[in-house]
């Protein structure tokens, strides 16, 4: 038996998410689909995720197992002929037997894009969150660095939520901008449900004077926290598997 990892790129806007719904189209119905033309069974898709409603992602990792070998050099090619525009397989990998896409997973990085300003771009619609008011970068950066750290981020998760262990390890919170974009970049051992986007939602209000990010960590009340940010801004940039490279990813937001 054949341990399949495919990278995917995506764009959510369309989809319920990761996740097969049963009243609403999801992306990995949709790699099901292909799967079964391309390898002729209906094979079982296991993501490292659940992406929301409109969530995006760059870098999406998943897995099948099939008792029919394929060359994975020609594995994109083949099930990117049966998947919508929006939807892209980039890589396929052999993994070993023990491979799980979700269990296997060491951390995961968000992205989140930004624009600020009283213009918006047309070009930014559905793919990035427009706030019409000024944001100072070096003041979202200083912000932002009270996240970093093993912490309890029960008061960035969203409500009625059923997890009970709330502490994750932020390794880095980056805030950059370029071309009048902001992007903040977060790497963590896990994430609660809706984390990065009440992240975003809370420095967002924070920059304003709102609250405080500090007390909202200490106090564990989502009532403490910010709003959560729209999904179009949000996207999956990377799943790690090595622990070297992840050594690597985190020591370059330390320079």
């Amino acid at each position: 038996m054949a341990v399949y990892a495919l990278t995917l790129a995506y764009r959510g806007t369309e989809y319920s998410g990761w996740q097969v719904q049963k009243n609403a189209p999801s992306v990995q119905a949709v790699l099901q689909d292909a799967v079964e033309k391309v390898f002729g069974k209906r094979l079982d898709v296991t993501g490292c995720s659940r992406t929301d409603s409109g969530v995006h992602a760059l870098g999406y990792v998943c897995h099948i197992e099939s008792e029919k070998p394929f060359d994975t050099s020609r594995l994109p090619l083949a099930l990117n002929a049966h998947l919508p525009r929006d939807i892209s397989v980039l890589k396929a990998a052999e993994a070993g037997s023990g491979f799980h896409a979700r269990y296997s997973a060491l951390a995961k990085e968000y992205v989140y894009y930004i624009r600020s300003g009283s213009i918006r771009s047309p070009f930014d619609r559905d793919l990035c969150f427009f706030y019409p008011f000024p944001l100072d970068v070096k003041e979202l950066s200083a912000l932002g660095k009270e996240f970093v750290g093993r912490q309890d981020f029960g008061a960035f998760m969203s409500a009625g939520s059923k997890i009970k262990d709330t502490f994750r390890t932020v390794f880095y919170f980056d805030v950059c901008e370029s071309g009048g974009v902001i992007r903040i970049t977060v790497g963590a051992d896990g994430f609660l449900y809706n984390m990065v986007r009440i992240m975003v939602g809370t420095l967002l209000k924070a920059a304003r004077g709102g609250c405080d990010i500090k007390a909202a960590l200490e106090s564990r009340d989502r009532k403490d926290a910010g709003p959560t940010a729209p999904a179009c801004g949000l996207y999956l940039n990377r799943v790690f598997y090595d622990r070297d490279q992840l050594e690597k990813r985190i020591s370059e937001f330390k320079v």
